[in-house]
């Protein structure tokens, strides 16, 4: 490992001590280092503009800067165990390139508020990504919902219950999206606040241009208080993280529908043929299993986040503890998006069996549409209800799904979707 920012004179590294403090940081820190480049990059300027270095080493700083960046892009640059983590590899780097002005980099600055701010960069490119994939599978949704509604059984208590449609099934789906790509946008605007320049979260003796780093970094507001940017670490990572837990726990219900609906027992659905996998033993099968991979991904985002939570049983400053934090953000992320980004296509191009769901409707599934007419014609509901339920098998007398359908008028149901006010609300709502 190269030297250590922190290493004192008469004190002796142990190498166990080491691994054990180093853990697999400096391998996280590769989601990371890109970030911490660019906020370099503008902490360097912030450093000239007040004096602190010369504009030719400022200069000389950015340059190195790029290189670097560019290096560590194309895989010339390998951050790994030489280097205790992200930050040291930096200033290493400046060091071996330009001796004392690589030194001078850190001025002003604490590995505090150096992960502070390259997290939150991360997490609003991750939360951006994450409210253009709802957008996504919103949109796929509501084109479905709006080019056909085929009758297929509505479901209480996984028991048959009315009649619904494919296309009820998508609007239902593309509102959930619309609602959590919101979110997701929501909280990318509540942790958009720059913590570059509280540096251990106390300050430092330097006038730093903390509010030309805000714009530079893209940052819609300073974060002022160095004791709160401490406190918010952690915190902040928890929100985002709910923010993808609201998106999974939506598709966690739609791929339960969808391995019910594929099964020999439903028959409703057919997944495109890249989306199951076979058996190693029996060769007549074809599994589901991306659709129950989705299903199992909020496990991940949420033990993630739970897993954050736990490490904030703290006073307030910075705490070592923190450096946990990493990894659940980055596994819960990473899950989440790659679980969410294959659901547009699978959406899109899987089919419905129109016959097997119109068989799976019975008689006694317009039994609620009895009762409502009855009382719309004056007979107290109640009274109407033990009617309808004394007779259910005569329920679709002369009934048709179709007809079923087109009467449900009430605002969102069958008869009446609101498919336009959704897609105004996706065009507006999520741009």
């Amino acid at each position: 490992m190269s030297d250590l920012l922190w290493q004192k004179e008469g004190v002796a590294v142990d190498a166990r001590i080491m691994r054990f403090l180093a853990a697999d940081d400096v391998v996280l820190d590769r989601e990371f280092f890109a970030h911490d480049i660019e906020a370099s990059k503008v902490h360097v300027e912030g450093l000239a503009r007040i004096g602190v270095i010369e504009a030719n080493e400022a200069t000389a700083l950015i340059r190195e800067l790029d290189a670097l960046n560019d290096d560590f892009a194309q895989g010339r640059f390998m951050l790994d165990e030489r280097s205790e983590d992200g930050h040291s590899a930096i200033e290493a780097r400046l060091v071996d390139r330009l001796g004392d002005t690589g030194r001078k980099v850190h001025t002003g600055r604490s590995r505090n508020d150096q992960i502070l701010v390259a997290t939150r960069l991360w997490l609003k490119a991750k939360l951006k990504m994450l409210s253009t994939t709802c957008r996504s599978i919103a949109k796929t949704c509501l084109e479905r919902a709006e080019r056909e509604a085929l009758p297929m059984p509505g479901y209480t208590h996984l028991q048959r219950a009315v009649v619904s449609s494919t296309a009820l099934w998508f609007a239902g789906f593309s509102e959930a999206f619309i609602d959590n790509g919101v979110r997701a946008r929501d909280t990318l605007a509540w942790i958009d606040a720059n913590p570059l320049g509280t540096a251990a979260g106390y300050g430092v003796n330097l006038a730093l241009d903390r509010e030309h780093a805000s714009a530079a970094l893209g940052f819609a507001r300073m974060q002022i208080n160095p004791v709160y940017a401490q406190l918010s670490r952690g915190k902040f990572e928890i929100g985002a993280l709910d923010a993808v837990c609201s998106a999974v726990l939506d598709l966690r219900r739609l791929a339960w529908d969808l391995s019910l609906f594929t099964t020999a027992e439903f028959g409703f659905v057919r997944l495109p043929a890249e989306y199951t996998t076979g058996s190693s033993i029996m060769p007549n099968k074809r599994n589901p299993d991306v659709v129950e991979l989705m299903r199992a991904t909020y496990a991940t985002v949420s033990a993630a986040r739970m897993e954050v939570e736990q490490l904030l049983s703290l006073p307030s400053g910075y705490q070592r503890d923190l450096q946990f934090s990493k990894g659940p953000i980055v596994r819960g992320f990473a899950r989440g998006l790659a679980a969410l980004e294959l659901l547009p296509d699978l959406l899109a191009r899987l089919e419905w069996d129109p016959a097997r769901m119109r068989a799976a409707i019975e008689p006694s599934m317009y039994a609620t549409d009895v009762a409502i007419e009855q009382a719309r014609a004056g007979v107290p509901f109640r009274e109407a209800y033990r009617r309808a339920a004394g007779e259910p098998t005569n329920a679709g007398k002369d009934r048709t799904p179709e007809a079923s359908l087109a009467a449900r008028v009430s605002p969102g149901a069958a008869g009446d979707l609101r498919l336009d006010e959704l897609r105004e609300r996706l065009a507006r709502w999520l741009v």
